[in-house]
């Protein structure tokens, strides 16, 4: 038995050889998927990369099926201090088996985290990707060139505050959040506070609200709007690769 201890300090107990996981973050399905599949035997409904994804579904993030956890007998399940449940947490350790909980802020704290996760829990070499996640991320945050919004929901609408992990993306993008200072980490706002003339641009990804050509941009009559990808916005992972070029093209366009 091993002890080591996760994002939020937690020591887990684990197996020698980790060689059964569940996981119950999509961003980290599809890191573990891209790097040892062999591994990965279980995962959340949301968990929709890769597209080919074949494992045993665990229902979602906030109400797993704890039943089917167990019957898969893992030797760690991959949890996250925002997407899933503390109660789940607990229960899933109440059982016997070993939670890893991530606590993801940041891209460099995504970046370290990930990297612990493979290193020192996986005992597997830091993946290519990841590598190329750190030098494509890495670096002073540049000064702000544009002042935006990212909406996350409508009715009531919702934006991206403080101390998230994609307020750290926009940063690290030359963008200015204007909600960054929020004492709110998913604030629910006025739509007046986000179409004004001071924002350049008002971000709508496709998750977790689904924004689309037809359902979103037709409520500002003042500020631009600009169709993201929600999993090139918030997720952390493989997608991290190649997201600098794509959401900067999806804005400035």
């Amino acid at each position: 038995m091993r002890v080591l201890t996760d994002d939020l300090g937690y020591a887990a107990g684990l197996a020698p050889e980790v060689r059964r996981v569940v996981s119950l973050v999509p961003s980290i399905t599809e890191a573990l998927a891209a790097t040892c599949p062999e591994r990965l035997v279980g995962a959340t409904d949301w968990c929709t990369h890769p597209a080919d994804l074949a494992v045993q579904r665990v229902r979602g993030t906030k109400n797993p099926d704890r039943r089917a956890i167990e019957a898969l007998r893992p030797d760690l399940v991959m949890a996250n201090k925002e997407e899933n449940r503390e109660l789940d947490v607990r229960r899933l350790r109440e059982s016997g088996i070993p939670v890893w909980v991530t606590d993801i802020e940041s891209v460099p704290g995504a970046l370290t985290s990930l990297g612990r996760l493979f290193t020192e829990a996986l005992d597997v070499e830091v993946p290519g990707w990841l590598r190329e996640a750190a030098a494509e991320w890495g670096g002073p945050v540049p000064d702000p060139t544009l002042r935006v919004a990212v909406a996350i929901w409508r009715d009531p609408w919702m934006v991206v505050g403080s101390s998230t992990f994609t307020g750290d993306v926009v940063a690290r993008l030359g963008w200015r959040n204007v909600f960054a200072e929020h004492a709110g980490r998913y604030p629910a706002v006025p739509l007046d506070e986000l179409d004004r003339d001071d924002i350049d641009v008002v971000l709508l990804p496709d998750e977790p609200y689904v924004f689309t050509a037809d359902d979103g941009p037709e409520a500002f009559h003042r500020t631009r709007t600009a169709l993201v990808s929600g999993r090139l916005l918030t997720w952390y992972g493989p997608s991290l690769v190649g997201a600098r070029r794509a959401l900067t093209d999806a804005v400035t366009a």
